[in-house]
């Protein structure tokens, strides 16, 4: 089975999240700041991650660089997740590791055309 992080500070966002992914038969994990996530990815790379842009423990720009340079960083598809729709913040975030984006607040078809627009789907 698929397996998916969703790095979230939001308990809301995470359980929408995790619903919808697993009705696309993903296993989901959950983490509220990028301690935790960058644990998790240490302990288990999954092959999916969604990032909080604002994650208030650190920036996820750099979360997402230390991500990619953990074993097996190179291989989940991130699309991060943010509530302004800045084309300078995009691009950041593409150069640091991210594949896709998803705008907030999402539902089950934005979310299926981010995961679609990358290849998830």
């Amino acid at each position: 089975m698929k397996q998916c992080l969703i790095v979230d500070d939001s308990s809301s966002i995470r359980k929408v999240a995790n619903r919808i992914l697993m009705d696309f038969g993903y296993e989901t994990r959950e983490a509220a700041n990028s301690e935790q996530a960058l644990k998790l990815c240490a302990e288990q790379m999954p092959d999916f991650i969604i990032v909080d842009w604002q994650i208030p423990d650190a920036d996820s720009n750099k979360m997402m660089n230390e991500i990619r340079g953990l074993t097996g960083g190179d291989k989940p598809t991130i699309i991060y997740c943010t509530l302004e729709n800045d084309p300078m913040q995009m691009a950041a975030a593409m150069r640091h590791g991210a594949n896709g984006h998803l705008m907030k607040p999402f539902d089950r078809e934005s979310l299926t055309r981010s995961m679609d627009s990358v290849g998830l789907l």
